[in-house]
């Protein structure tokens, strides 16, 4: 492949296409800081992945959670997050989506307070998609971004969201980056691009290089992004304190450390988000092996069974203690055209959910399409007023344990529906996926890598739990997943349009993933070798 830049760091290698644009994002400067960050920190990420398969195995043996004992001066000591950035006091409404060209300007544009724009579950990370991300980001930190399509003239606002961006995991490689014969992280390449193109411009225009960090699961994997921060923010130039960070707390484990989160990124913190999918994926995933837990069809785990309703008052009643903001996850779904008694169904659920966020105390929730923002942000103004934020409301009534965020209800009903919906889910959106698109509307709902994974990990669950029955008494087993698969891709290709090659190829994997005697960890580590 052609590789027209005209200066590299020394031990870096691109394997992949340097199309016309991309020299603009991969600068000496900006690849410079990669491999900087990749030669002082990718022996700490290898370590840290190291001891997550250990504890995985732990868990796999009986293991059950607990908060950290070694920690318990942190969570009992009296302190709080760095004073929050103007930018990010107000936060009642956060639009998600991918970093596609035209999904950013809208959503800039949506009447949210901020948008999340995504290089992680929303998004294939195909090449192209994170380098013309990275060129699309650019110029809409500048105002400058602008789309003709269709007819249609698209540019921003005078007044736009908050932009806060989203990296890889620290279990994403980019494969097509590697650094003394070694690929470097996906999170790391996100980052440094970003930050290294964007930060002056940010403090210049009144906001902040701000991010959302995902899948950690621990605050030794907390304490190595501070680390990163700090030596990223002196090498671009920038005061230290400028990078801001929102955890995503969507694994289990890290329910059991919000306390120390906080605390390791205390003077680069904004602040914990209940993304509440990845959540519910990290469950059945630490505890696939536990012959006593086994949870029911996916449509039935909501924000207020047991487990989940303790994790959201948990995260809530911590930030709050610390002077962070407390967001709330999203909703999947979405408005339905065409369908005036079904669309006033969904748009009541989202209703209900923000209701119930703000109630509670959240500062903010997410949606993922702009028609619902309206929606979102009344039910906050309704509960916040013209105050920002609802840090000053602290939940000391909440009293969680470790019983409570363990209390896996419900665990029936499992039902023939509930499996054909994943197998179903599965399929459509890893056919999208693999064609590079990773934010798919399915049956209604807005799917992306997550609700990919409960899918597909509820039916490689109920395969092997004793507990994975359906309602009328069968046993889930290997043989009525396949047969299901078929008959499933024959429905979803009758519902896509174009080349359905993508779908054979999904339902292979998808049935390959669920029937098989290992778990994967994460279906993208192995789909990512396909793109």
């Amino acid at each position: 492949m052609a590789n027209t830049l005209t200066h590299m760091p020394q031990g870096m290698t691109i394997t992949a296409e340097i199309k016309p644009g991309y020299e603009t994002i991969l600068t000496p400067g900006a690849l410079e800081l990669v491999a900087t960050l990749h030669r002082a920190f990718e022996p700490r990420r290898q370590a840290l992945l190291k001891a997550r398969a250990e504890r995985t195995k732990r868990l796999d043996a009986g293991e059950r959670p607990d908060f950290l004992s070694e920690t318990q001066s942190i969570r009992d000591a009296d302190w709080t997050i760095a004073t929050l950035p103007k930018a990010l006091e107000c936060r009642r409404v956060e639009i998600t989506g991918p970093v596609e060209r035209k999904m950013i300007i809208n959503a800039l544009n949506s009447g949210a307070d901020s948008y999340m724009t995504d290089f992680e579950d929303s998004n294939t990370p195909n090449w192209d998609n994170q380098l013309t991300g990275h060129i699309n980001l650019k110029e809409a930190v500048r105002g400058t971004i602008s789309l003709e399509q269709n007819g249609k003239s698209y540019k921003l606002n005078d007044k736009t969201a908050t932009l806060i961006v989203r990296p890889r995991g620290w279990h994403l490689d980019e494969k097509h980056v590697s650094v003394d014969g070694q690929r470097v992280s996906g999170g790391i390449f996100d980052f440094a691009l970003f930050l290294f193109h964007n930060a002056k411009e940010q403090l210049a225009r009144g906001a902040g290089p701000y991010f959302y960090l995902p899948k950690l699961e621990s605050h030794l994997e907390a304490r190595l992004w501070n680390e990163i921060f700090v030596a990223a923010q002196e090498m671009v130039g920038v005061p230290r304190g400028s990078i801001r960070a929102t955890v995503l707390i969507e694994t289990i484990l890290a329910a059991f450390e919000m306390d120390e989160i906080l605390y390791e990124l205390r003077e680069h913190s904004s602040g914990l988000n209940a993304g509440r999918w990845d959540y519910i994926f990290s469950a059945i995933k630490k505890f696939k092996n536990d012959a006593n837990f086994c949870l029911a069809d996916r449509a039935k785990i909501t924000m207020t069974v047991p487990f989940m309703r303790a994790y959201a008052l948990q995260l809530l009643k911590t930030c709050h203690r610390r002077n962070a903001p407390a967001i709330g996850g999203m909703s999947a779904l979405i408005p339905i055209k065409g369908d005036a008694d079904a669309n006033d169904k969904a748009m009541g659920g989202v209703r209900s959910d923000k209701a119930r966020d703000a109630s509670d105390g959240y500062d903010g929730g997410w949606v993922a399409h702009p028609g619902l923002v309206p929606i979102a942000m009344e039910e906050f103004v309704k509960v916040l007023g013209g105050e920002p934020n609802q840090i000053a409301k602290q939940r000391e009534d909440v009293q969680v344990t470790a019983t409570d965020l363990l209390d896996f209800r419900p665990e029936d009903p499992i039902t023939e529906n509930g499996v054909r919906g994943n197998i179903n889910v599965g399929i459509h959106y890893l056919g999208s996926w693999l064609a590079g698109n990773g934010c798919v509307p399915i049956h209604n709902l807005m799917e992306d890598a997550a609700t990919a994974e409960i899918s597909r990990s509820q039916v490689w669950q109920w395969i092997r739990s004793p507990k994975g029955k359906l309602d009328d008494g069968r046993k889930v087993t290997a043989e009525m997943v396949r047969a299901f698969t078929q008959e499933e891709l024959v429905k979803v290709k009758e519902v896509v349009a174009g080349d359905t090659a993508p779908y054979d190829r999904a339902a292979t994997i998808f049935e390959a993933m669920s029937t098989s005697d290992t778990f994967a960890e994460f279906l993208t580590l192995p789909l990512y070798e396909e793109i």
